[in-house]
């Protein structure tokens, strides 16, 4: 649905489970009212200012990139079906580009990605090649029962840390 924002080096991209409705329809990543991604990214210091989901592309000039583990879906993760998505592949574009770290947003992305239903939050002992895992709360406003933050800071901290 998104074209991935990707590039060699990066030292963040993050990865959501697949483009929502408005984002689809907009072709911008993380468009939905009420998703906080974009706020989420500027208050633990990723980004320098809130970007709004039109800029998504200027994300790069911050060393972060975009994608999701499920390309040719969009829509709630309700109405995803896991069996299309291709882990194999998706493993293949996080080796070629190699970032410091891959952030999932979200559980179901993770659980998605690494075929096992039982995912915690923060840094994962796997590993793509060199890039680190880790698992975020949904920024997605479906998501709200279970937001934390401080592990967003975490993952900004992770970032900052590896990327030096």
């Amino acid at each position: 649905m998104l074209n991935d924002i990707l590039a060699p080096g990066l030292k963040l991209v993050v990865c959501g489970t697949a483009a929502g409705e408005v984002s689809a329809s907009r072709g911008e990543y993380y468009a939905g009212p009420g998703n906080k991604f974009w706020s989420v990214l500027f208050d633990v210091g990723l980004t320098p200012r809130r970007l709004e989901s039109y800029e998504f592309k200027e994300l790069l000039a911050f060393g972060i990139g975009l994608t999701d583990v499920v390309k040719d879906q969009s829509g709630s993760d309700a109405s995803i079906d896991f069996g299309l998505s291709d882990p194999g592949s998706f493993r293949d574009k996080i080796q070629q580009f190699s970032p410091a770290v891959l952030a999932f947003n979200g559980k179901k992305a993770a659980q998605v990605f690494l075929g096992r239903h039982r995912v915690v939050y923060g840094l994962q002992s796997e590993r793509v090649g060199e890039t680190r895992l880790f698992v975020a709360p949904s920024t997605s406003r479906a998501a709200n029962g279970y937001w934390n933050a401080e592990i967003w800071s975490e993952l900004a901290k992770l970032t900052r840390k590896v990327a030096t």
